[in-house]
């Protein structure tokens, strides 16, 4: 069993691939989240009496919470500590995923979601920071091939295994099979992840300002892109009302940032060609996934 190592350091007897099963299970998990929900969808409906359109919020809700958290994972980290963040966001997501599974009506399924997708959000960015602390730089590629396989095999054998657990047993089973995941990743998680030396925990000012911002911006985004088609785009008053204020909120966002000194969203990493390209190519591969669903 591996021990504790004294004063944060990381533990070299443990095998860096142990540590990447760890942290590619809750990965593979949240994806994965992403897509098997929409067969079932008309069976929620169904048994939660409600419409099929009102049951596509229990995906809009997750995205909307996955998309809040994502871009302010490295802020959280630093405020809780890389393990204990992903402790939290492991638990919370199997939590969620354990009421989904039980929630006996549709506003509650969404209530449930929501959380299920905060906790979600941390998972990505967390996941490739353990990684790389965790590799040599000369396997880091391996490693990260290995995670972004478990990220394109996801949201593809999403529909398939919703599809088969909905039909073969319960809708409720989409969630509950996350459960044992879980629970089996927070064990690893626990035994063989350690923060950094040169990790801690931050005390600075928390920018209450850029998260009221980036919250406000990225949910009106994320529903307007989700339900635009369905209502006929800017059609729709309300559409058109959640796009003008994403605009004015993101807009407002990027020039505060900027000035503020201690910025939760740090924008001037795109200054960095190689991430920017990065990003650019990882935004290619999610309109490719996620774009005919």
């Amino acid at each position: 069993m591996a021990t504790q190592p004294a004063a944060g350091e990381i533990n070299p007897e443990i095998n860096p691939w142990i540590i990447a099963i760890s942290v590619m299970l809750s990965t593979f998990m949240e994806v994965l989240d992403t897509t098997v929900v929409n067969v079932s969808l008309p069976h929620i409906a169904g048994n939660l009496s409600a419409s099929v359109d009102e049951a596509t919020w229990a995906l809009t809700s997750y995205l909307v919470a996955n998309a809040i958290i994502l871009p302010i994972t490295g802020w959280l980290a630093n405020q809780l500590g890389r393990k204990r963040l992903l402790m939290l966001a492991v638990s919370g997501f199997t939590t969620a995923s354990f009421l989904c599974g039980l929630a006996p009506t549709l506003p509650l399924l969404i209530i449930f979601r929501v959380v299920q997708g905060a906790c979600g959000g941390a998972l990505q960015p967390i996941s490739q920071a353990v990684l790389l602390e965790s590799f040599p730089p000369e396997d880091r590629g391996k490693a990260m091939a290995f995670w972004g396989l478990g990220i394109v095999v996801a949201p593809m054998l999403g529909p398939v295994m919703g599809g088969w657990l909905t039909d073969s047993y319960s809708w409720r089973w989409v969630f509950y099979i996350n459960v044992p995941v879980g629970i089996a990743s927070l064990v690893m998680t626990q035994l063989f992840i350690f923060d950094p030396p040169y990790i801690r925990r931050s005390s600075q000012r928390i920018d209450y300002w850029g998260i009221g911002m980036l919250a406000i911006g990225v949910a009106c985004l994320q529903v307007v892109l989700d339900k635009g088609q369905e209502a006929d785009w800017f059609a729709a008053h309300w559409i058109t009302a959640l796009a003008v204020t994403s605009f004015v909120a993101l807009t407002a966002l990027v020039i505060y940032e900027l000035k503020t000194p201690h910025p939760v969203l740090d924008l001037r990493v795109f200054l960095v060609r190689t991430y920017s390209t990065g990003v650019f190519l990882m935004a290619v591969l999610g309109v490719v996934l996620y774009g005919s669903l």
